[in-house]
């Protein structure tokens, strides 16, 4: 039987005797890397082994997996490596990357990046393909309210799973925390004035809301500092439509297929800076609204 590294064991006098058995606290192991982390790193050796020419052959998996196991040293176990093939096989499910070289070499080993995967691969440190580099990209923005955050989350995850129309609407609905809660701290701070809210920032429809509040901000827009002043009137609507369009496309469809790829990554791109803008505008409200 194979000796438990954490029991010490030592004879109690002489030869033959019964062992003490002594019990020695476990070390802390490092935690698996969750299936986005192995998303990532598969990415990131993707693009460190793209080639220079089209019919270059060094995209194989050999190779890949050799830069794989270099990247996650100490947390291979088999359910890891498992969630590495999950995890390649998502990236073909979601023509990120294709078998084969050329019509010679058509199978595994080889594969090369699609035009989707080159466009994840080449700005994948915010690309939502990649929703743990989004994530951390996101995060040096702004901070998210947790229902913001809870959506968010599921549509990277539907947008990584190429569920596109889902992918639409949780971004929209997380766009949609966001007003909701612009509208809130402008509510807050009116009442602190002893000023009654606009009727139409108490509406349920979240157009009328974003309505009420780009016309009082932009009422007010005087008084905001010069920069966020031009940010305000340059992106506010143009943010909050385009990842409201996408999502009513989605939502509530007048076509076949209203909801592309594009249009969604586009959504997910500019979110990011709506998250960032919405930030410094509750901030500059609760404390310097007139």
């Amino acid at each position: 039987m194979t000796p438990n590294p954490f029991i010490e064991r030592t004879p109690l006098g002489k030869p033959g005797a019964a062992f003490h058995v002594k019990r020695q606290a476990s070390q802390p192991m490092a935690l698996p890397p969750s299936p986005n982390e192995i998303r990532q790193v598969l990415l990131q050796a993707i693009e460190s082994i793209r080639p220079s020419r089209p019919d270059d052959p060094s995209q194989q998996l050999n190779t890949l997996f050799s830069i794989v196991r270099e990247k996650l040293t100490g947390n291979l176990g088999v359910e890891v490596q498992q969630e590495v093939l999950t995890q390649l096989q998502t990236l073909v499910h979601t023509g990120h990357i294709s078998w084969g070289l050329n019509l010679d070499n058509p199978n595994p080993p080889f594969f090369h990046l699609t035009a989707v995967g080159k466009r994840t691969v080449r700005s994948q440190s915010r690309d939502p393909a990649n929703p743990a580099g989004y994530l951390a990209h996101l995060a040096a923005k702004a901070s998210l309210n947790p229902i913001a955050d809870s959506y968010l989350r599921e549509g990277l995850a539907s947008f990584a799973a190429g569920l596109h129309k889902s992918a639409a609407v949780m971004v929209g609905a997380a766009s949609e925390s966001l007003i909701l809660e612009l509208r809130d701290t402008t509510v807050a701070r009116l009442s602190s004035l002893s000023r009654s809210s606009p009727k139409q920032l108490t509406d349920w429809r979240v157009k009328t809301v974003l309505d009420a509040l780009h016309s009082l901000l932009n009422d007010k827009k005087a008084s905001l500092p010069h920069p966020l002043r031009e940010e305000f009137e340059a992106y506010f609507l143009a943010f909050a439509q385009q990842i409201r369009a996408g999502r009513n496309d989605a939502g509530h469809p007048s076509s076949i297929d209203p909801v592309t790829d594009d249009g969604v990554h586009a959504s997910f791109l500019v979110f990011p800076e709506l998250a960032r803008l919405a930030a410094e505008l509750r901030a500059w409200i609760s404390t310097s609204l007139p």
